[in-house]
């Protein structure tokens, strides 16, 4: 399971960085870039929780820091999304699966408007004031808007394929055992389902009933 996540985790992160840096960056969209780095550490973060997200958003933060043309100090970013894939991943839901679209859709614009103001609240503490010259509250509308279009497109497919990495045969038997494992302990610790037990206590009150009877009948006819 840990390797299954490193290389989707690794492969989607390169992916997303290699659109970003040779097609978004040179669309000239007014104001910010739309982070599809950003969108990738949601979705994993979103399955992974917020120990793997915070991981995998230092990852690819650092990888984004290293990649040229990275105009900015090494580890801003790195900083940036692993704060961003901690977050994230706390609101992991329980079952695994999103049932609306609206949780991700929030998370996505909360993401894209922290995510800016945290790097430009580094970037004022190292001495770049890029932010004021650009306007930060033009580039939060423009990060929020242009993130939350793309989202649709990346959030659901990073999980849908992280998902499916985490449910390989041997995860799904050691789930299975667990869920053994747990009703066992509210069955008296036995390790058996608690409908198999009570189907087979009906099968022995019922084999008892028909032993009384037939001794019954036999007095009878004796």
């Amino acid at each position: 399971m840990r390797v299954n996540r490193i290389l989707l985790s690794s492969s989607l992160i390169v992916v997303a960085l290699v659109i970003q840096v040779s097609v978004l960056a040179r669309l000239h969209l007014p104001g910010a870039v739309p982070d599809l780095l950003l969108l990738t550490v949601l979705g994993l973060a979103l399955v992974y929780g917020h120990v793997g997200g915070a991981l995998v958003g230092f990852a690819a933060g650092l990888l984004a820091d290293l990649a040229p043309p990275a105009d900015h100090a090494a580890g801003r970013y790195a900083l940036v999304l692993c704060v961003i894939g901690y977050l994230a991943g706390l609101v992991k839901p329980e079952t695994g699966k999103v049932k609306s679209a609206t949780g991700p859709m929030a998370v996505v614009v909360a993401a894209a408007i922290g995510s800016t103001l945290l790097y430009a609240g580094v970037g004022a503490l190292v001495g770049d004031t890029a932010a004021r010259h650009v306007g930060l509250g033009g580039l939060l509308f423009t990060a929020a808007l242009y993130d939350l279009l793309l989202a649709p497109f990346v959030v659901p497919g990073v999980m849908a394929l992280a998902r499916r990495a985490e449910n390989d045969p041997l995860a799904e038997t050691g789930s299975a055992k667990s869920g053994d494992i747990s009703t066992g302990w509210l069955s008296g610790g036995t390790g058996l389902r608690i409908g198999g037990q009570r189907n087979g206590l009906r099968a022995k009150a019922a084999r008892a009933r028909g032993a009384r009877a037939g001794r019954i009948k036999g007095v009878k006819r004796l």
